[in-house]
């Protein structure tokens, strides 16, 4: 499996192509920006995206959506209950003083029990409110990988002061709904290092209870 990870836009987020080599289809998650970027490494692997998938609606992970979604024709998922951060997405421009980007169209409402398969590899969605409402996390078990989004850091735990956060439930849904995972799988936050749930575990002070999610 084809896995490139880029930083892109302003709050450099971390985008995720994943690409099979067989069929040359392609999931992209969190296209916060820097579309000539992305379609660079789609060519590079000769890949056509078939999904794009969301983990949460702050315009840095959904700049870039709906160029892409009217490039390539694919289908874009998202939780439905991050409605609520696209109908802000003026607002969320303005505090980044960029321009307002166009609204995607989101064409499938993912959450948990949804799955979405490239090749032999199964995109699990995980429902991990907290961040926002409607954020998300996606496992790949063949991967032994979690995509993030902005839930789960290295050292760290998502923002929970913005719109729609909760300090509680961020660390509810971290409890529950990930740390079950293997401890050498690879954790692709939605900004910064990778990690791994063992390292959280042991070195994380918002796991550890040493910090307060309500002050991050």
């Amino acid at each position: 499996m084809i896995h490139e990870i880029l930083p892109v836009g302003q709050l450099r987020c971390n985008c995720s192509i994943f690409g099979d080599e067989a069929s040359r289809e392609a999931i992209v998650v969190d296209p916060g920006d820097d579309l000539s970027s992305i379609n660079a490494r789609l060519d590079k692997h000769g890949l056509k995206v078939k999904a794009i998938i969301i983990t949460h609606g702050h315009i840095d992970h959904v700049m870039g959506a709906a160029k892409l979604r009217a490039q390539t024709g694919a289908p874009v998922y998202m939780n439905e209950r991050d409605n609520m951060q696209l109908d802000i997405l003026d607002v969320q421009a303005r505090w980044l003083q960029v321009e307002t980007p166009e609204r995607p169209e989101i064409d499938t409402f993912a959450g948990d029990g949804t799955v979405l398969k490239l090749g032999a590899a199964d995109f699990e969605i995980r429902e991990t409110p907290g961040h926002t409402q409607g954020s998300l996390c996606i496992w790949i078990p063949q991967q032994n990988t979690l995509l993030a989004g902005d839930t789960l850091f290295r050292d760290s735990i998502g923002r929970t002061d913005f719109p729609g956060g909760d300090g509680r439930k961020i660390i509810a849904s971290i409890k529950t709904k990930l740390l079950d995972l293997p401890e050498e799988a690879l954790v692709v936050p939605g900004h910064g290092q990778n990690t791994t749930i063992g390292r959280e575990k042991e070195h994380n002070p918002f796991l550890l209870g040493t910090m307060y999610p309500d002050n991050h």
